[in-house]
């Protein structure tokens, strides 16, 4: 049965927010510089990056050092107080990211740590950390070494009660400071190890498998109340008005952690950055506003995606590319392998957890079931179960049953030579459902297993799968389904009439500061789904102009990322591209480099997609502008006018192309107040301020209608309509549009009143609007109810 969401308090939730990237060359001061264009652009709220102490220099912030104060770097307190101040004269309120799963590991600017690192597991602090001091002799492992200890001991000094390592430092337990270096390491409560090891050796919990960030342990009242209050302060002050919480997944209980969140907040508008599967609802128990909006994102991508075209698209790719089936030739093939991938070598230390806490609760068990089971057999079914997650984890609020099924545990269960050593599957299952095994071991697999799993997802599929299958790069985007990126009108209508009813004040985005692309990037590469067969020529013909390539794959991306930038330094396109080969982890990686193949893939870059041969791709690029813009502005006013609260990532109210971060976290640039709006910034600004006008069109109480246009292009326009009030309609595969002819007659049959054209003055329309008409200057319509019927 599912449990009945917690209503939220009323306050005053943003009907549009504006995210900001703070960092010192963006800091609060410039953020209030430019509260007045925000204002004026129509959004009700900021949406801030976190804005506690990080590490210093840090371009994102969620490497939270202390969350007792506000980062100086950006101005301090006061210096966001300041903002504060400046946005609410302006009529804005403040949104604010926080951190709760983690920190940064670095000791000399984390208090916290530094004090557990000091006294151990009797500190005060040690409480805070997800340690397993049961491991590796009780000492918690560093992973800072450039190489093993033995052949960099004398970069090892001792510098009073501090030990010293290049930029690192450490503090010496006390009574151990002249102690001989080999006994004084032995001495310590942690070790400092070779970054190697961080592979299969540490003993802490990280952020997926980034060993810089260590998980913190808010499922622990107190760690919560001290990791929060500041937060918190904050907001009861009227500083902030809401929050949006980063990777709740990564928690040992998120569904507990949100209700005290709920609590402690008295119910304020708060978002999550949860990554939905395609078809798995948000959990109904969960008391906040809804998502950070990847789902929308896909649905709105989807939209624009031609079905068919994506099918020809892909036999091009297999075609050009000629991948493996399972590292990037088929979607399901190519995520499983990546999952065992991600298993054995990023996440082999989370994995080993696992299995010693499945080997100690099978053997002190009382339950004869979970009796003699090997270790191998446990690991087995363990990493088997975890590939088989189709979503990034269960729930104690959701039947685990519906995550971790029969079905699963039926293939796991062929991964075992001998069937009777296959019942190590039923087991645990058995024990992640809850239905066997008691006691904190029992509580900790399931607790590990979740959080495992999450990371999992996130690092095989997002940052494995996603650059290694890349027929269309557009479909590639947290929270997509590569394998199936169309969405069809009649299902991103069900989609919007959910949200409304289920999630009417969730956060919906297109562009984001982790999206691998921007929306205005992938709305281009998009068109490529209406003209597979004329891409496929093109790139045929701007291959032959290039020598050395450093694979099919890797040149497919390099083509397709220069068609969806446009034109752009080459520098921006090789970063991107290294990026990409390091990710995907085929010939080259972030651990284990391969100087020779990336350095021809950036002699590829520079002689193909950005040399010579790519005029080709920029001249099918200039051909097919016309319906680059339809996509363009189609994403633009669909996401501003579908039910939620749009998020405008900085910078794209205007058109804005840019690709994974780095590129994308470059400081705001903000237009001139007397500077000539383009196309996309003149939709978006009046959409926000029909918003602003007209909140009750939009807010929870509104209401969502799709409206179906009649005659022969009918399928091309996607239309619906917010509370009889607000009609969208957007051209939808303008070039297939175009091929078969055009609009013709093809009419949309309005609501009863008058419409007048929000977007171009003087224009009214009523009755059955000739969609040609509708859309004479621009392929969107925003219009806007200003009479009855009759009138």
């Amino acid at each position: 049965m599912t449990p009945e969401r917690t209503p939220e308090r009323p306050h005053r939730a943003p009907t549009a927010t504006y995210r900001l990237q703070l960092q010192p060359a963006f800091p609060f001061a410039a953020a209030a510089a430019a509260v007045p264009y925000l204002a004026a652009l129509g959004v009700s709220h900021l949406h801030l990056s976190p804005v506690l102490e990080a590490v210093p220099g840090s371009a994102h912030g969620y490497d939270v050092v202390d969350h007792a104060r506000v980062r100086e770097e950006l101005g301090g307190e006061e210096g966001l107080r300041a903002l504060s101040r400046t946005a609410r004269e302006h009529g804005l309120g403040l949104v604010v990211d926080i951190v709760p799963n983690h920190m940064a590991m670095s000791p000399r600017h984390n208090r916290a740590l530094w004090e557990v690192l000091r006294e151990g597991p009797k500190s005060p602090y040690a409480r805070w950390f997800d340690i397993d001091w049961a491991a590796r002799g009780g000492q918690l492992l560093v992973p800072v070494l450039g190489a093993p200890v033995g052949e960099v001991l004398d970069e090892l000094r001792v510098d009073g009660d501090v030990l010293r390592y290049h930029e690192h430092a450490f503090p010496l337990r006390e009574g151990t400071a002249r102690l001989p270096l080999p006994q004084l390491l032995d001495a310590q409560w942690y070790r400092p190890v070779w970054w190697r090891l961080a592979r299969t050796e540490l003993n802490y919990r990280r952020f997926f498998s980034i060993s810089e960030l260590i998980g913190v342990r808010v499922e622990d009242p107190e760690v919560f109340e001290a990791t929060h209050a500041t937060v918190l302060r904050l907001l009861h002050e009227g500083v902030v008005d809401g929050l949006r919480v980063d990777h709740p997944d990564g928690l040992a209980d998120p569904d507990s952690y949100l209700l005290r969140l709920h609590e402690a907040t008295g119910g304020r508008w708060t978002v999550v950055e949860k990554i939905l599967a395609d078809g798995e609802p948000l959990p109904a128990a969960w008391p906040v506003a809804g998502t950070t909006g990847y789902d929308a994102l896909r649905h709105i991508d989807g939209l624009f995606t031609d079905a068919e075209g994506y099918g020809e698209l892909l036999a091009a790719y297999r075609r050009f590319a000629a991948p493996q089936t399972d590292r990037g030739g088929e979607w399901a093939a190519t995520v499983r392998r990546a999952a065992y991938k991600v298993l054995t070598h990023e996440l082999a230390t989370e994995t080993d957890r696992l299995v010693r806490v499945a080997q100690r609760l099978c053997e002190a068990s009382p339950d004869p079931r979970l009796r003699d089971r090997a270790p191998w057999a446990l690991r087995l079914a363990l990493r088997e179960l975890l590939v088989r997650m189709e979503v990034y984890r269960p729930y104690t609020s959701v039947d685990p049953a519906g995550v971790l099924t029969e079905e699963a545990a039926a293939e796991a269960r062929t991964a075992f030579a001998v069937p009777e050593e296959a019942d190590a599957v039923d087991v645990v299952r058995e024990v992640l459902l809850g239905r066997a095994g008691e006691g904190p071991d029992a509580v900790e697999l399931r607790t590990r297993f979740a959080q495992t799993a999450s990371a999992l997802r996130a690092k095989s599929v997002e940052d494995t799968a996603f650059y290694r299958y890349v027929p269309l790069l557009s479909a590639t985007e947290v929270g997509g389904e590569p394998g199936r990126p169309a969405v069809s009108p009649e299902e991103f209508h069900a989609y919007g009439a959910r949200v409304q009813r289920d999630w009417p004040l969730t956060g919906t985005v297109v562009s984001t500061h982790d999206t691998k692309r921007s929306a205005d990037v992938r709305a281009a590469l998009s068109v490529l789904t209406q003209c597979p067969g004329r891409w496929a020529e093109v790139l045929a013909e701007a291959a032959r102009g290039v020598g050395e390539v450093p694979d099919g794959q890797l040149a497919w991306a390099a083509w397709q990322t220069v068609f969806g930038l446009g034109p752009a330094a080459p520098e921006r396109v090789r970063e991107a591209l290294l990026k990409h080969v390091r990710e995907a982890g085929m010939y080259t990686s972030w651990t284990e480099q391969e100087p020779p193949y990336e350095e021809a893939v950036g002699r590829f870059v520079t002689a193909g997609p950005c040399g010579p041969p790519g005029e080709r791709v920029a001249a099918l690029r200039e051909a097919l502008a016309p319906h680059i813009r339809a996509n363009v502005l189609g994403t633009a006013l669909v996401h501003l006018t579908m039910p939620g609260v749009p998020d405008l990532y900085q910078g794209t109210e205007g058109e804005y192309r840019a690709l994974v971060d780095p590129d994308n976290r470059r400081p705001a640039a903000f237009a001139a107040a007397d500077a000539e709006p383009g196309e996309k910034e003149a939709v978006t600004r009046a959409a926000l301020a029909l918003r602003a006008r007209r909140p009750d069109a939009f807010g929870g109480a509104a209401t969502y209608a799709p409206l179906a246009a009649e005659g022969p292009a009918a399928a091309h326009c996607a239309a619906f309509v917010r509370s009889g009030a607000v009609l969208t309609a957007v051209t939808r595969l303008s070039l297939r549009l175009a091929d078969a002819g055009g609009w013709g007659e093809t009419q949309l049959p309005l609501p009863p009143g008058r419409w007048t054209d929000v977007l171009t003055a003087g224009r009214e329309f009523g009755g059955h609007a000739r969609v040609a008409d509708l859309f004479e200057r621009l392929p969107v319509a925003l219009l806007e109810r200003v009479g009855a019927a009759g009138e």
